[in-house]
C-alpha cells in the first residue's frame, strides 16, 4: 500500500503561483520511482481530469493543454515526493486538486483516473479573479 499525502494548496490572486507537494510513504518494497505520478483535479460539478503526470522510468511528462506552459511537475525519488509548480493561475483553475500514484509499469503515461491505484486525500486551490 502507498500513502499520499498533499500540501500547498491554498487562495490566490488570479496571476499569482501555488506550489503543490505531494509526499508517499508505503512505497519501500517496490519503490517510489516504479510508479508514474500523476496531478488531477475536480471543479465543483466537474469530473475529475489529469492535468499533467510523470512516467515511471523516463521522467517524461505530459500536460493537459489547459496548464501546459504554466504547471510543472518534478519528482524527487530520494525524498519521495513530487510537486506540482502552478504559475499564472487562472480562475478556472480553481479546483480540489489530487496526487495519484500508477504502479502498471506502462510505457505510455494514463492520463485516465482509473487507471492510479493511490489517491491522496486532495487539496483545495481556490483563484481569486
Amino acid at each position: 500500500q502507498v500513502q499520499l499525502v498533499e500540501s500547498g494548496g491554498g487562495l490566490v490572486q488570479a496571476g499569482g503561483s501555488l506550489r503543490l507537494s505531494c509526499g508517499a510513504s508505503g512505497a519501500s518494497g517496490r519503490g517510489f520511482s516504479t510508479y508514474t505520478l500523476g496531478w488531477f483535479r475536480q471543479g465543483l460539478g466537474k469530473e475529475r481530469e489529469c492535468v499533467g503526470a510523470m512516467h515511471w522510468s523516463s521522467r517524461r511528462t505530459w500536460y493537459a493543454d489547459s496548464v501546459k506552459g504554466r504547471f510543472t511537475i518534478v519528482r524527487e525519488n530520494a525524498k519521495n515526493t513530487v510537486t506540482l509548480q502552478m504559475n499564472s493561475l487562472k480562475p478556472e483553475d480553481t479546483a480540489v486538486y489530487y496526487c495519484a500514484a500508477d504502479g502498471r509499469r506502462t510505457f505510455a503515461i494514463s492520463t485516465t483516473a482509473t487507471d492510479y491505484d493511490y489517491w491522496g486525500q486532495g487539496t483545495q486551490v481556490t483563484v481569486s479573479s
